[in-house]
Formats: C-alpha cells, structure tokens, sequence
C-alpha cells in the first residue's frame, strides 16, 4: 500500500476532526483569497482609470468626492462651475489637454456623461460598431452598457434626473445609440457618452429653438468638472495652488486622492489579514494537535508495519502526507470559496463602475498554495520524527 492511500485512510478514520482541520484552513485561505482578489482589482481599477489624467477641477467640496464622481463615477459631485471660467483654465498655458463633463443624468442607473472629442482622446476610445456622437442627442455607449441593456445601433432611450433613479424621466427627448465602444477595461465600458449640449437642452425649462441655442452666451452655462492633462511636469506645481488660491473652483489629484483613498482601504484589509493568518496558525495547531495524539494511537499499528519490511522513512512519510492532504484540501476549498464569496458580493453591488469579479485568477494565488503546504509540513513534522525514531520492541512490549 502507498503512503498516500495509508493517510487518505488513516484521515478518514477520524472524519470529524479533519473536516474541522480543513474547515479551519479553508476558512484562512478564504479570507485571504478574498483579501488579495479584492484589493489587486481595486488597485488595478484605481490606476487604470486614472493615469491619463493629472487633475480634476470642479465645484469647490471634498476633493475625493470630486474624484471619484468624475473619473470613477461613483458618487455625486460637489456641484457645478461656470463654463465661461472652465474654458479659461482649459486655454491656460500649463495646460495640455482639458476634457469637460456634464453630469447629472442616468439612464437604468448607468451614467449619462456629456462631454467633447478630448474625452476620446484621453481614453483612447475606439468605436466596435456605428460611429462616435456628432449630432445632439446621439450616443455612443460602453460595452457592458451594450450587453447589459441590451441596446443596439439605433436604438432610442430617455434619460433620467440624478446619478441612480430613474423617477424623473426626460421625456421630451429621446437619446440614439450611434455606437458602441469596444470593451476598454476601465470605466468607459460602463458609460453612456453624448455632447454638451445634448445635456443642457435636456435641463433646460424653456424649449429655445435651435437658432436661439446657438447664440447663447457662455455665461449661464454650466459644467460639472474638467479632466485636465498636464503641459509639462512643472504644472503639479503651480497650476493645482492657482485653480485653488485664485478661483471659485477647487483642483483635485486623482493620484494623490487615490492613495489616500487606497490606504483607508489598506487599513482594513491589513486587520483583515492578520485575522486570517492567526486562523492559519490556530489551524495549524490544530492539525499538528491531530497528528500528534492519533499517532499515540496508531503507534502498535505503525510497530506492526515496520516489523512487516516498512522502513522509517515510509513511517515519516506517511505522516507528513496526513499533514499535507489535510492543509492542501483545506486551501484548495478555501480558495474556490473564496472566488465565490467574491463573485457574490459582485453579483450583488449597487455601483457597476466599482463591480468585482471572482472569475479572474491571481499568480499570487500560487503563494496560499505553498502556505498551505508549508502549514501541513510545519505541523506533521515533530509526529513524522517521532514515528520516524519510535522504538519496535518498546512499543510491541508493552501490548
């Protein structure tokens, strides 16, 4: 008989405190499997969507509001600022590109965003079927837009009042798909882009005609932020102090307010894994409590092996290989619970921008493996070198 069939066997003889060694396990490595799956995405989200962009300027508030309502698009903004101010910043030397947002509305929950071509440019977006938006009140969508809503070239749709319901309905205007993106990996798939204008003629309360429209003044309109791209390195230095010192409008960092934001989150997750490594090491115990008083048990079996031509190092190994099945079955269940728990909790998030997945694998995943094995071999060694050592004649004597 193998080593490995001789511990399967010798496991199972004892059902309940190796599925309570396991569970212990799992329960550490589901932790953490969570914890690395949630927090990579996180990061991954945070930089992704951010790293074309040097600055946000908007409604002065809190600037991590203004961040995350105008590049992540999950929560509100702090306000509107007047077109005729934004547009002299976007002309201001330091600048190299400036990408104006008109926010405020949403059709099914998913944002409706009005902006220009710049914002094209910044994301480079490019289109998978029909074209970009050129006309007032034609869109071009994200693809998970397009697969979730089931929206196609030509479709019409009404937006609605606010960031998440859908009670105050515009109906006097109906938005055209004119295209579909393809998926870009960052925010962009989960929007719904059309022009300026398109989002002003929706709030205004007096329909103007056309002609009228056009020769109003910039001085009433309004924009909810500006996505601005530095000129040069020199800028990070000057322009966010000037925007803050010399105007009505505030100027955010989406690096800065994405660490501060991440280390929150760190906070949590470094508690959270402290918890998971101590049910680790209380598993381990566990198991090395396990081994330990079955071997006691076992010790005329094991006697009567060698006796019969087993060496002591198959002795050693046999109960090293206990040690190993028991923490690899319990990180291969901890691990497959914990992708599970996670696409769960995605499953059931309000916010599509932020959603997170526990259909993606990690390399980094490999290192629970080799913890658990480690674990496994930690915890059997001492019961491995007392069997490997035990005494055939003593042992035989004494029965």
């Amino acid at each position: 008989m193998s080593p490995f069939k001789i511990s399967w066997k010798s496991l199972w003889s004892k059902p309940l405190s190796s599925a309570l060694n396991i569970l212990l396990i799992a329960f550490g490595t589901g932790i953490l499997t969570i914890l690395m799956l949630a927090s990579s995405q996180i990061g991954e989200k945070l930089e992704n969507n951010s790293k074309d962009v040097d600055l946000v300027v908007g409604a002065k508030g809190s600037p991590l509001q203004l961040v995350l309502s105008s590049i992540y698009y999950i929560d509100f903004p702090t306000g509107n600022i007047p077109m005729k101010a934004a547009m002299e910043l976007a002309r201001n030397p330091l600048v190299k590109k400036a990408v104006p947002l008109a926010l405020g509305d949403n059709y099914k929950g998913v944002r409706i965003v009005g902006t220009d071509s710049n914002f094209v440019g910044l994301y480079k977006l490019q289109v998978k079927e029909g074209k970009l938006w050129q006309e007032d009140f034609e869109a071009t969508i994200g693809a998970t837009v397009a697969a979730t809503q089931q929206l196609k070239i030509g479709d019409t749709f009404f937006g609605a009042h606010g960031l998440t319901s859908a009670s105050d309905v515009h109906e006097s205007h109906a938005y055209t798909v004119s295209g579909i993106l393809t998926p870009q990996g960052n925010v962009t798939d989960n929007l719904i882009l059309t022009n300026i204008a398109s989002v002003w003629k929706m709030h205004d309360d007096h329909e103007e005609d056309a002609h009228e429209h056009e020769h109003h003044d910039e001085d009433d309109k309004e924009l909810t932020s500006l996505l601005i791209q530095y000129r040069s390195p020199m800028s990070v230095a000057i322009f966010p102090r000037m925007v803050n010192e010399t105007t009505n409008m505030q100027a955010a960092s989406p690096a800065q307010e994405s660490t501060r934001l991440f280390s929150l989150i760190g906070v949590g997750v470094d508690t959270l894994q402290w918890f998971a490594v101590l049910i680790m090491l209380i598993a381990a115990i566990s198991v090395f409590v396990n081994l330990y008083n079955s071997l006691k048990e076992r010790s005329y079996d094991l006697a009567i092996m060698r006796t019969l031509g087993a060496s002591r190092g198959k002795l050693f190994l046999i109960i090293i290989t206990e040690g190993i099945v028991l923490t690899l079955a319990g990180t291969i269940i901890g691990v497959l619970l914990g992708h599970m728990a996670l696409e769960f909790i995605g499953g059931n998030q309000d916010s599509s921008q932020a959603r997170l997945t526990g259909m993606v694998l990690l390399r980094d995943e490999i290192y629970l493996f080799a913890a658990g094995l480690s674990i496994g071999i930690f915890a059997a060694i001492i019961p491995a070198i007392q069997a490997y050592r035990a005494n055939i004649s003593k042992i035989l004597s004494k029965n």
